[in-house]
């Protein structure tokens, strides 16, 4: 099969472990062809198909000079057997637009993963609200005033900008309320921008926990990003430590109750945010840790993307 991944310059991969680079290795054992472009390759024109300039590679096995390019074609979307959306966040106005290009070629016949309309209705905080059973108290506002009151109420509590990535813009604001006011107006900019609050989960000393949903069913090991030192954050892009761990019963009761809610959208990769017993977010542009899990657990997390792709695409 031909397979097209939508992902940012290929140059900027680190492989040791890289996500997307694992489905490629994992595609090209299986014989299937490997296509690559950036959004920003991705076209229309009145009275033809959605298109891209890509760059057909072939992996080397080199940890640095991992893959050479064979051809360059310009193909319509429609014309390769799966588009495989793995453009990193932010999720800001071009990505919004990819995602409408990437659905025209729906409609012109292409097979994309994440479905583009279901990467837009699920905003990676946001998209918690529908299954807030599962969450701990959190407050969606721009208003300062509600601010306080929820942090009168719940004492410990993370604020957080809702287009945040890898940990950024994170804030604690214990007890003391201190500079509470100051992180608020960073956060909402005087009123101008909403932001997401959540009860402090003291659980996060052992990890938010990453589960990743393929097809619908979970894999049987998350990944504990462990904050070091005196940092609050567990991202792994924030100096977080990876640990792989079995899922816990509360783990897979989570999974399991969104997993076959979010597959039947078209999510065939879902990554929850797990701290403790809450789910605190979900990440549907280009979820991670794959090789990390795999290679601590022994479980292999690749294959079972490509299985369950394959069978989508059956």
């Amino acid at each position: 099969m031909k397979l097209l991944f939508v992902a940012d310059p290929l140059d900027h991969f680190k492989t040791y472990k890289d996500t997307t680079f694992s489905m490629m290795r994992e595609a090209a054992r299986r014989g299937h062809e490997l296509l690559a472009c950036e959004p920003r390759h991705i076209s229309w024109k009145s009275g033809g198909k959605v298109a891209a300039a890509c760059r057909q590679i072939e992996l080397t096995g080199d940890a640095h000079d991992w893959y050479v390019v064979r051809g360059e074609p310009k193909l319509a979307l429609a014309d390769v057997d799966a588009v495989l959306m793995r453009k990193d966040p932010p999720f800001d106005s071009e990505y919004f637009y990819a995602t409408h290009l990437l659905e025209q070629a729906e409609r012109e016949g292409a097979r994309v993963f994440n479905r583009p309309a279901s990467l837009r209705d699920h905003p990676e905080k946001l998209a918690v609200m529908e299954f807030a059973r599962f969450c701990s108290p959190t407050l969606v506002t721009r208003e300062a005033g509600e601010v306080r009151d929820f942090h009168a109420e719940h004492r410990d509590v993370i604020l957080k900008p809702l287009d945040g990535m890898g940990g950024m813009g994170i804030f604690r604001v214990r007890d003391d309320g201190l500079n509470l006011g100051s992180i608020i107006e960073t956060l909402n900019h005087h009123g101008a921008t909403t932001l997401m609050v959540q009860r402090f989960v003291p659980e996060i000393t052992q990890g938010d926990k990453r589960i990743l949903v393929i097809g619908g069913k979970p894999v049987p090991f998350s990944l504990a990003r462990i904050p070091q030192g005196t940092e609050v954050r567990g991202n792994l892009a924030a100096g977080g430590k990876g640990v792989a761990q079995p899922l816990s019963a509360r783990d897979r009761e989570i999974a399991e109750a969104l997993g076959p809610t979010l597959a039947a959208r078209g999510l065939l990769l879902v990554g929850l945010d797990v701290i403790g017993d809450y789910l605190t977010e979900i990440n549907v542009t280009s979820p991670t840790c794959f090789q990390e899990i795999t290679q601590q657990a022994g479980f292999d997390v690749p294959k079972m993307f490509v299985d369950a792709l394959e069978a989508a695409l059956a």
